[in-house]
């Protein structure tokens, strides 16, 4: 069987972690993102392929789906999956403070990006019975936290749009929005270093990662793969993995 993955935010932390899971476990990889990641290229070069793309440019993005490499890649797929995992932390800080152009661009990467991709990879899988489309939402989706106003606010619109397609019920698709748990990635060294006038709650995350309660990203990929992979996915459409 063909399995055909799509991973978006695959030049590190938790992208790159389920890249190499995923490839490990014979699947055909198109990661895309601003950064290349050489090590996969050179680690699998028959099944990983990878496309420069700045998904916060939605303009772009558009143009590359007119194209074909999509679809080309999916065409001979018996299972299609779609990862929408990049994302971006910022703007934090309280609203006033924000500023147009960082909130433009995290609206364009953590929302615009999954929903415009999902829309096309749905178009170009139907030959598939079997395609799945995981967004990697947070927790910070369904608590709110002081200073992640427009982070929050994009985690939960992939929530809701994940509850909205499954009500669709379209053949062979199953869809969840999942939050990974709190990862030791990039993304929190950057909250760390982030300043507490801004963000509340930040001595509660520096303190994970003093006491060591941080998941390393290969094995959270490997139990998002696990799920992802299973006869499971897809009946919890939002929630925490940790807990499926």
């Amino acid at each position: 069987m063909i399995i055909k993955t799509l991973l978006t935010g695959h030049s590190r932390g938790l992208g790159d972690a389920l890249a190499r899971d995923l490839l490990g476990r014979g699947h055909h990889l198109l990661g895309l993102g601003r950064s290349g990641n050489a090590a996969l290229a050179h680690d699998f070069p028959q099944h990983f392929s990878e496309q420069a793309l700045d998904l916060s440019d939605l303009a772009a993005l558009t143009r590359w789906l007119a194209g074909v490499q999509l679809r080309d890649f999916l065409a001979d797929a018996d299972q299609a999956v779609l990862i929408n995992n990049a994302g971006m932390l910022q703007p934090v800080g309280p609203l006033g403070s924000q500023g147009d152009a960082d909130i433009a661009r995290a609206l364009a990467l953590n929302l615009g990006a999954p929903l415009i991709l999902a829309d096309a990879f749905v178009a170009a899988t139907g030959h598939c019975t079997d395609r799945r489309i995981v967004h990697i939402s947070s927790g910070a989706a369904r608590n709110a936290y002081a200073g992640w106003s427009v982070y929050g606010a994009t985690k939960a619109g992939l929530d809701q749009h994940a509850r909205a397609v499954a009500l669709e019920q379209l053949p062979g698709l199953r869809i969840a929005s999942l939050a990974p748990g709190v990862v030791d990635t990039d993304m929190q060294a950057e909250v760390r270093a982030s300043d507490a006038a801004d963000f509340p709650q930040h001595a509660r995350f520096a303190a994970l990662k003093a006491d060591g309660q941080l998941s390393t990203p290969a094995s959270a990929a490997r139990r998002l793969a696990d799920h992802l992979l299973g006869e499971r996915f897809g009946q919890s459409v939002d929630g925490d993995l940790r807990s499926l």
